[in-house]
């Protein structure tokens, strides 16, 4: 899949007045004019995320045909609403397993955790609209394909988010390797979200108070941590072990 990109100003204006769907639009830290201020109210009107960037961001992005300092991201595909996918989970008799991303940016992290998701049976992926990764052609390319069959949602606030998960009585559990429990100990038949955190940073603070249970994996002393999207499959292979 190629990537679908609309260059340039005026483009990305026309393609307001189209009603194309924007994943995001990449605007120069250094543009300005009449121009670049009607594609940012535009954007706030339509509720599409504006990402300031360097110039050699939108160099690459439009593979160096001129940008003006402004290049859109096509939407791929339509991202779900979370409480669908409850409602359907329960009333198919399925117990709920979702993966919540919390600041994860690598696009190959991404796909790699999706392709993996589809594997063992994860319900849904919940992704933040802002300072998040979305669904790219790169995206799309490096998760075999499986962000075009599983449900990704994305969400204004991760915290409200899953305050309305726990609604529905699904458990927030988070990999946290500072913890004492391992993730083998742990009860994990029930309705869970699981919660994914940067490699860097872990899971942000305020989603940290967020989550019933924190667990690890099981790992030699001699390793610092885990690739993120390994963390994953280890993750939900226990889960589908004990559920099946």
């Amino acid at each position: 899949m190629q990537a679908q990109y609309i260059i340039g100003r005026n483009s990305i204006l026309e393609a307001f007045e189209d009603a194309i769907n924007f994943e995001k639009i990449y605007i120069s830290k250094q543009a300005h004019g009449d121009s670049i201020k009607k594609i940012i109210q535009k954007a706030k009107e339509k509720d599409v995320y504006i990402q300031y960037v360097p110039e050699i961001k939108l160099d690459y992005l439009a593979n160096k045909q001129p940008h003006q300092g402004a290049v859109a991201a096509i939407q791929l595909v339509a991202y779900y609403n979370f409480q669908d996918i409850i409602d359907f989970c329960y009333h198919e008799g399925r117990t709920p397993l979702f993966i919540i991303l919390d600041g994860i940016t690598d696009v190959r992290n991404f796909g790699a955790i999706a392709r993996t998701a589809l594997g063992l049976d994860a319900d849904l992926i919940i992704i933040p609209k802002k300072e998040s990764v979305s669904i790219t052609a790169d995206a799309v390319k490096t998760s075999a394909g499986a962000l075009l069959k599983i449900p990704v949602s994305k969400v204004d606030n991760l915290q409200t988010a899953i305050k309305d998960l726990k609604n529905n009585g699904i458990k927030i559990i988070g990999l946290d390797g500072t913890t004492e429990q391992f993730f083998h100990e742990a009860n994990l038949k029930m309705p869970l979200a699981l919660v994914l955190g940067a490699e860097d940073t872990g899971i942000s603070a305020p989603v940290l108070k967020l989550l019933d249970e924190k667990l690890k994996l099981p790992m030699n002393t001699a390793l610092e941590s885990y690739n993120v999207s390994v963390a994953n499959a280890l993750a939900l292979y226990e889960i589908l072990r004990q559920r099946s």
